[in-house]
């Protein structure tokens, strides 16, 4: 595997996708594992739960930055 998945987590040096993908996995609970053992730790259906929510996501701040513009 990639070095990157090996590294900690810095919390304090995130890009906005790590962000959102941390606000993720608190609200799904899996945050505090995720930091103690890293990504790899999580199961399938996490790690699938996770990326579901981030699509999702993504989508509804897409739309919203559209009609954002159509208004102006």
């Amino acid at each position: 595997m990639g070095k990157k998945k090996d590294k900690p987590i810095d919390l304090h040096n995130l890009t906005p996708e790590e962000q959102l993908k941390l606000e993720i996995a608190q609200e799904i609970g899996v945050f505090d594992k995720v930091l103690a053992c890293g990504w790899r730790s999580l199961s399938a259906k996490e790690s699938g739960k996770i990326g579901g929510l981030m699509t999702k996501r993504r989508k509804e701040l897409d739309k919203e930055a559209r009609k954002g513009t159509e208004e102006i």
